[in-house]
């Protein structure tokens, strides 16, 4: 290997810091960074099937379950059978459970804010346009 930082170093190393910084953020809360993900993937007029939010979270089920019980724990959220299909059940926002996500919704608003401040709108369409080409690619198994 090179001394320079190979691509994949680089988008883990970013990665891993932003998850850090998010989780600092959420500790001050009583949260963590996976909670606020959960939280904000969440309709809060009519709750979310809780077969829907693994996919939409890029989670592996069981880390979903326990990230559940811990915000059914701390009062997030709750489970409502779902009035459409009885074999689903719906996850739902507390009172509580809104406000951490206007909380969460908040924190991610000022991090994608500071982003366009500091380094310029043009430059992070860019970064986002190159970041969904390699997502893309990988997602269809182009490389290997």
């Amino acid at each position: 290997m090179t001394k320079e930082k190979t691509t994949d170093q680089l988008i883990r190393e970013l990665w891993m810091s932003i998850t850090r910084l998010y989780n600092e953020e959420a500790t001050k809360y009583g949260g963590t960074m996976a909670i606020g993900y959960v939280l904000l993937k969440i309709d809060p007029l009519v709750g979310t099937p809780s077969t829907a939010l693994a996919p939409m979270l890029g989670m592996e089920t069981t880390s979903l379950s326990r990230t559940l019980k811990k915000m059914e724990e701390k009062k997030l959220i709750y489970r409502e059978k779902n009035p459409y299909d009885g074999r689903s059940v719906l996850i739902k926002l507390t009172d509580f459970g809104s406000q951490m996500r206007d909380k969460s919704k908040e924190t991610v608003l000022k991090f994608n804010e500071v982003l366009k401040e500091k380094i310029g709108e043009k430059e992070l369409e860019i970064f986002r346009d190159v970041s969904q080409k390699i997502l893309k690619m990988v997602n269809k198994r182009e490389i290997f």
